[in-house]
């Protein structure tokens, strides 16, 4: 058997190691280890990386499409807000978890640790 892809296996929320146990405990905690192998999870951080990426590129998105309705159809504010309000916070928030996933896969996958002066 082959081992996974950890950034593929990140993204889906699965285990980096073994690509089958859960990574998240809640919405965005990290569980403490994986329930099939065992690796511990817990000295994962993310730290505000996958915050970051989800700004950039849902921000991208959505300024670019409010700015081709604004230009296209000159609505009134409201329907900006009514639409976009929500739309931002949908994609905000679908892109969190499987972002923090990658980073924590990319932790794993390069031997990420923290900074020693020795």
């Amino acid at each position: 058997m082959s081992s996974p892809n950890p950034l593929l296996a990140g993204l889906r929320g699965r285990c980096p190691n073994c690509g089958e146990g859960r990574l998240f405990e809640g919405f965005l905690k990290v569980a403490p280890k994986c329930a099939s192998c065992g690796y511990d999870l817990a000295k994962a951080d993310s730290g505000d990386g996958p915050a970051v990426f989800v700004i950039l590129i849902a921000g991208f998105f959505c300024a670019f499409l409010m700015l081709f309705t604004e230009l296209k159809f000159s609505p009134p504010i409201w329907v900006h807000i009514v639409i976009f309000l929500p739309l931002t916070l949908g994609v905000c928030l679908g892109l969190l978890r499987p972002l923090k996933g990658v980073m924590l896969a990319a932790q794993f996958s390069n031997n990420a640790s923290e900074a020693r002066h020795d």
